[in-house]
């Protein structure tokens, strides 16, 4: 069995330094790359630190520690519920679960710290964050849950919503009242670093079905799908493109509410009834969908319950388990008032 000594001598560090990093010592001072070096060897030796083996073998523990990391901010959260609705989902159970949430940090925030997450027991992440920038600063553990984002790494457990079978529906359901000049308006996703930084941009999956479904079809068009802003204000902005052009399709499909909000002020102001010019769907049934004029039919999503399964799932991960899991949620389709028939 490997020792302290062995990694010391092969990382050419200290014994001390590589004692304080497999026991996760706060307040040790390295590089990165003296960190990375020396975990990758504890690793590759397989050394299990006597102060993991007392946590894992200590009953009497009363509490694990968790991160969380959020990609919006309060002010988002305010503009789109389904991301509060997330973090409260989160909140509630912790307790439940013998879990405390030490640390909240948004990514872009400046005060964003990564020696504060590397001393936890692991971290739950809502949104887009890069996976590999993420485990450059929390490498030692694959304790790590990401809620509403897949991302490629299959060391990591995910808790996504069923948005592929959930966009297949909306389409069937418009087909089906007789629709088939059909605009997809929808968000653009961008996978950020811890401290903000674009890395790259992810493809929407409701936007991908969509365009799949509609060439399958062989309805689809180049213009028939409109990406921008998430939000109200994105989702006015690309309404009103699509009125300026003056051949307004029969239906839409919107990939969030908020954007929705933003389309059915556009459509009010230029005149434009809904659903007797336009039928509109869209996705996440936040609370206010039920009371707009005419209410809006969206897709249920079942974001309290996400944030609860992701806790759920880092329990499971602190009591030993290590297979990651990818949990898909079913959703369902909300009838209402602003989808109808298509008019001959």
């Amino acid at each position: 069995m490997a020792t302290l000594k062995d990694i010391a001598q092969i990382a050419k560090v200290s014994t001390a330094t590589v004692s304080r990093l497999v026991n996760s010592d706060p307040t040790l001072s390295v590089s990165d790359e003296t960190r990375k070096k020396v975990m990758g060897i504890v690793s590759e030796l397989n050394y299990k630190s006597t102060k993991r083996n007392r946590d894992k073998s200590n009953s009497k523990k009363e509490f694990h520690h968790i991160g969380l990391i959020l990609t919006n901010t309060e002010e988002d959260e305010v503009n789109d519920p389904y991301f509060m609705s997330l973090r409260m989902g989160i909140e509630r159970v912790c307790e439940q679960y013998r879990m405390k949430i030490r640390s909240i940090q948004t990514i872009g925030n400046s005060d964003f710290s990564g020696s504060e997450i590397r001393s936890l027991d692991g971290l739950i992440i809502v949104g887009t964050v890069d996976v590999k920038e993420l485990k450059r600063i929390y490498f030692e553990t694959n304790n790590i849950v990401f809620v509403d984002y897949e991302p490629d790494d299959s060391s990591v457990d995910v808790v996504i919503s069923d948005l592929e079978k959930a966009t297949q529906q909306i389409l069937n359901h418009l087909f089906e009242l007789g629709h088939r000049q059909i605009v997809y308006l929808g968000g653009r996703t961008v996978v950020k670093g811890i401290h903000n930084q674009e890395q790259k941009e992810k493809e929407d999956v409701r936007k991908t079905v969509f365009e799949n479904v509609m060439k399958e079809k062989n309805l689809y068009k180049k213009d028939c799908v409109l990406v921008g802003e998430w939000g109200p204000n994105g989702g006015y902005k690309l309404m009103q493109e699509l009125i300026r052009r003056r051949q307004l399709p029969s239906a839409i499909v919107v990939a969030s509410d908020p954007m929705a909000l933003g389309a059915f002020r556009a459509l009010h102001q230029a005149g434009i009834k809904v659903p007797e010019d336009i039928s509109v769907f869209s996705f996440d049934d936040i609370d206010s969908a039920g009371y707009l004029n005419p209410a809006l039919s969206s897709v249920k999503i079942h974001s309290f319950e996400m944030g609860k399964t992701a806790v759920k799932l880092m329990y499971d991960r602190l009591k030993g388990r290590e297979l990651p899991l990818k949990i898909v949620l079913p959703t369902e389709l909300v009838h209402r008032e602003s989808v109808t028939s298509k008019k001959e």
